[in-house]
């Protein structure tokens, strides 16, 4: 496997001089943050990303992520320019030598929280999502969670979310399956492979769809383009949101057929009725076997792309929520021990 870390650019407190120094990280996930959504990303753009990365030593061979335009969820008439756009965007990446491109089709928002610093009895803080605080919000009446999307101001968001009142999970299927039926044969064409995101957290909330929550959701997205090209980036937090989901044997069934590209390993807490906070990586910390998911990526032959994610902010540190450096570090290192230790016990099985 290829250990990542996710860098948000010049921007992000965590610098790619302290990220080179973490054991095992060879490569860096990031993006052309720049370039408004829909709009192509030009070349000059993404090579000067590249050079910065790789003039401390380190690769960049994963986007996270291209965004999807909401008209093209909407199914707006403006989408086929827009996916146009986007395959030209996906065009430049492949020439700049990029492998994987991560996305996502989540109506709106990227990711749900309600909270981004609950407090856990070791001090360190936290992302949240509580199920019955999302209930109790009136989407008509204003929307106000921590992390959420800022670039839309309240009336736009309010009308947003109108539009999207009219598309049920069987349209947005149908709006998912018309944007995959363009992008990907340009993506196989280049050479790319798109890993779609699971939804975070793996439920409709505020009446909004949801579409790639579960193991039937990912296998009827792999059925409508079947080529390695369509993939999946699996995210153990993700869809570990759902106290009913079987990560490991998502693993193992997706990744021995191929079909993961990209793997976001975290733990996370989780109950019955939905909520979950994120914890450490370690398997004892939280609801996941990481251990055990570990292993399923090794019995797979799993040799592509991961990234430790969330972490707790630990150690007094302050910045992106989530996205701090010391507790993902210590993840990276404990997903790369477990690594080792499967790798060592398997060959001494076999011998």
């Amino acid at each position: 496997m290829k250990m990542s870390f996710r860098w948000y650019g010049d921007s992000d407190p965590v610098s790619l001089d302290y990220i080179r120094q973490i054991p095992g990280v060879e490569q860096i996930v990031s993006a052309v943050y720049d370039v408004p959504v829909g709009e192509v990303w030009p070349v000059a753009n993404i090579q000067a990303l590249k050079a910065k990365i790789e003039s401390r030593g380190l690769k960049l061979e994963v986007i996270e992520s291209v965004p999807v335009h909401e008209d093209i969820k909407l199914g707006k008439p403006t989408r086929d320019r827009l996916i146009e756009n986007y395959c030209q965007s996906l065009r430049n990446l492949a020439q700049c030598g990029i492998k994987v491109v991560c996305y996502n089709f989540m109506p709106v928002f990227d990711w749900t929280r309600t909270t981004l610093e609950k407090e856990l009895p070791d001090g360190s803080t936290t992302l949240a999502f509580d199920m019955e605080t999302v209930n109790k919000i009136d989407p008509s009446e204003g929307i106000q969670l921590p992390g959420w999307d800022a670039s839309y101001k309240p009336e736009e968001l309010k009308l947003l979310l109108a539009e999207y009142s009219k598309v049920d999970e069987e349209k947005l299927w149908s709006h998912l399956e018309y944007f995959l039926h363009r992008v990907i044969p340009v993506a196989r064409e280049v050479g790319i492979k798109m890993a779609i995101h699971p939804d975070d957290p793996p439920r409709p909330i505020f009446g909004l769809p949801r579409i790639v929550k579960n193991r039937n959701d990912l296998a009827r997205l792999l059925a409508i383009e079947d080529t390695p090209a369509n993939g999946l980036t699996l995210c153990s937090g993700s869809l570990g949101g759902d106290f009913y989901n079987d990560i490991a044997a998502m693993v193992r069934e997706f990744a021995g057929q191929g079909r993961i590209h990209f793997a976001h390993l975290r733990n996370v807490k989780v109950n019955e009725a939905g909520d979950f906070y994120e914890t450490g990586h370690r398997s004892q910390d939280g609801s996941l076997d990481m251990a055990e998911i570990m292993r399923a990526y090794y019995q797979a032959g799993y040799d592509g792309y991961v990234r430790p994610d969330h972490g707790r902010m630990i150690w007094g540190e302050t910045g992106k929520p989530g996205y701090g450096l010391y507790d993902r570090a210590l993840g990276a290192v404990y997903l790369n021990g477990l690594w080792e230790g499967i790798a060592k016990a398997e060959t001494a099985k076999s011998t």
